[in-house]
């Protein structure tokens, strides 16, 4: 149960506060003074702070609560604290809520106000607890990896990206095709040089080609190569990107686009490595690692006959699906930053990248930095710097409060109250308190 810490000198107030957290599920610990308040945070087990702005009868300005405040801020940086605060202490109480403050609620205050507020505030600060620790686990994660492999100065922060980075180093090392999906301007690249990296033939050629932006009658050419006179204006014998990724890698982007014909031939070589020339009866062979990319949805290519079924199955033998960068924002703070040189972000700016919905994924944010980088008068990029619209990112929070046999239910048809919170959509400490305030048995 969480235990919230009630400083304030005034002891009809702590009477009131304590009773009614402590009827709704709380513990309350109650202190006088601001030093008592400090002795016992450091005892730990306290989830929450309410504190009062003034604690001297000649004090009324509020300074002894914002000396209060900052010294919690500076040993206590992630425990919330609510400020209560009278008419003339508004103004002080507003400024403490910008340097990090939780709340203020005025006196006297709303009995479900504050209730709600505290409900909310410790929810969040399990999420944020959460997090510390995930990204904590991340981190180690992260630079055992780099211990171990090259890592082509990829940049990530996400679960999502941690889990394709280890799968795909794990993989790196098969003689197996690779099969990379994703939204354009994702990151496929940056997948494929992974792998390249750490594969059995890395110090062979990596020889990459974009499917999507070659014309389709010249992309047999430029994949197995062409003989002089093969084509008009061709005048000279062209060594195709199959040849010349002998003994190392070949990296196909957007091979969605590849034609029938072109596919049967790329067929042919991933199953004998054998292919000839445009205008050549010569048979000529090539052992050569293939990493494919597309945003193509083939299944769904091969249904309306625009694919080859056993192609798509010889291409994917292991697929590593690249999620846009809406769906890791975690990531996006950390591109942000590696993008920009001799530039900050302002605050509102960071908010505005963490917010906006990057449909065009990694490469938008970069040409996004690069243009205010250039473009912004201060070496501080504000938001107008950016252009970005004014779109907001909500996290999803529970629209409706969960009734008593709402909850029965749902924990009878659960296996365990984590699970059970999950669907409520609760955390599962404030699942916890719920049971508690209505007499619902923990399993």
């Amino acid at each position: 149960m969480d235990t919230i810490l009630i400083i304030d000198d005034n002891s009809a107030v702590c009477d009131a506060l304590s009773l009614l957290l402590t009827v709704n599920g709380f513990n309350a610990d109650v202190v006088a003074t601001p030093t008592a308040g400090i002795k016992r945070l450091a005892q730990g087990d306290i989830a929450l702070v309410i504190q009062d702005m003034n604690f001297s009868r000649d004090q009324t300005d509020g300074s002894e609560g914002k000396q209060l405040f900052l010294a919690i801020r500076q040993q206590f940086p992630d425990l919330p604290v609510i400020l209560l605060t009278a008419w003339a202490e508004l103004e002080m109480a507003v400024e403490l809520v910008k340097a990090g403050a939780a709340d203020y609620l005025g006196k006297p205050w709303d009995d479900a106000k504050l209730l709600a507020t505290v409900n909310n505030l410790l929810e969040l600060a399990e999420l944020s607890g959460q997090q510390r620790q995930q990204q904590s686990d991340l981190a180690k994660r992260r630079q055992q990896i780099a211990a171990k492999y090259d890592v082509s100065g990829l940049i990530y922060q996400s679960e999502q990206m941690q889990r394709l980075v280890e799968t795909a180093l794990q993989v790196a090392r098969a003689d197996v095709p690779i099969l990379i999906t994703g939204p354009n301007g994702a990151g496929k690249e940056k997948i494929a040089e992974l792998v390249q990296q750490n594969s059995a033939v890395k110090a062979g050629p990596f020889i990459r080609v974009n499917a999507g932006a070659l014309p389709a009658d010249l992309m047999e050419a430029e994949l197995f190569g062409a003989e002089a006179g093969a084509y008009t204006g061709l005048n000279k014998t062209r060594i195709g990107r199959f040849e010349a990724a002998d003994g190392g890698t070949l990296f196909l982007d957007e091979m969605g686009n590849l034609s029938l014909a072109g596919q049967m031939k790329l067929l042919r070589v991933l199953q004998t490595g054998e292919f000839e020339r445009l205008g050549s009866s010569q048979t000529r062979h090539c052992r050569v690692r293939l990493i494919s990319a597309t945003n193509t949805d083939l299944p769904q290519a091969i249904r309306d006959g625009n694919f080859r079924e056993d192609l798509y199955y010889r291409l994917n033998v292991i697929e590593l699906n690249l999620p846009p960068l809406n769906q890791r924002r975690e990531d996006i703070l950390p591109l942000a930053r590696h993008f920009l040189t001799g530039r900050e972000l302002s605050l509102d700016a960071l908010r505005a990248l963490e917010n906006y919905d990057w449909p065009g994924n990694v490469r938008e944010l970069q040409n996004i930095l690069t243009r205010a980088s250039l473009l912004a008068a201060s070496p501080t990029i504000g938001v107008a710097d950016l252009g970005l619209p004014s779109v907001q990112h909500a996290v999803p929070r529970p629209a409706y409060e969960p009734d008593a046999e709402q909850i029965k239910t749902t924990l009878a048809n659960t296996s365990s109250v984590a699970e059970a919170a999950r669907q409520l959509g609760l955390s599962r400490q404030a699942l916890y308190r719920r049971m508690d305030k209505y007499g619902i048995e923990h399993s």
